[in-house]
């Protein structure tokens, strides 16, 4: 009866974590061109999801986030940038200036998309699922990171905060990839 008890856990367990693991997968949203961002395409591949902004004191981190992103993409490396007009509302522009700004001022070549809510009862379903994955804590400000592995694994949550070339975010890229 041990035995059987045990196997049972064991595949539940493994059961559960693959599938939290495949959840991040079934998440799409819509990008500033309008076009369909599926996350299924980042399969195999290490992520990071940032909320960004283009009023905030932190909006400079967008230079080392595209810097990053040219860095390691080659190697299996991709962001996603998720504007939130949440936090002092310093993201007032419509969803194609934030587009504009972000790669006329920034460079920024990583997908965009649509001003989305990431705090509160009304956050988007992927918001729910990062902070359920992560330290279950409300998304605080603007630039909150968060990392995942080729098997869309949460690996860590970063506060807004820590740069983006910060040796730990890098080396942990380069971990993973």
């Amino acid at each position: 009866m041990k035995t059987l008890s045990l196997a049972v856990f064991i595949s539940l367990f493994c059961f559960s974590s693959y599938s939290v693991a495949q959840e991040l997968y079934n998440f799409e949203m819509k990008q500033t061109d309008g076009t369909s961002l599926p996350f299924s395409k980042f399969k195999g591949k290490t992520l990071l999801i940032v909320n960004i902004a283009t009023r905030c004191g932190l909006t400079g981190q967008l230079d080392d986030i595209e810097a990053l992103y040219k860095k390691y993409k080659e190697k299996g490396f991709e962001v996603v940038g998720i504007p939130s007009n949440d936090f002092a509302s310093q993201t007032p522009e419509n969803d194609s200036d934030v587009a504009k700004f972000c790669r006329l001022k920034y460079g920024a070549t990583f997908p965009i998309t649509t001003k989305t809510i990431v705090t509160g009862d009304k956050k988007h379903a992927l918001y729910k699922y990062l902070v359920k994955e992560s330290t279950k804590n409300e998304i605080e400000w603007n630039f909150t990171k968060f990392l995942f592995d080729k098997n869309g694994k949460l690996i860590k949550r970063y506060p807004s905060m820590m740069g983006p070339m910060s040796r730990e975010i890098r080396k942990t890229i380069e971990r993973n990839l």
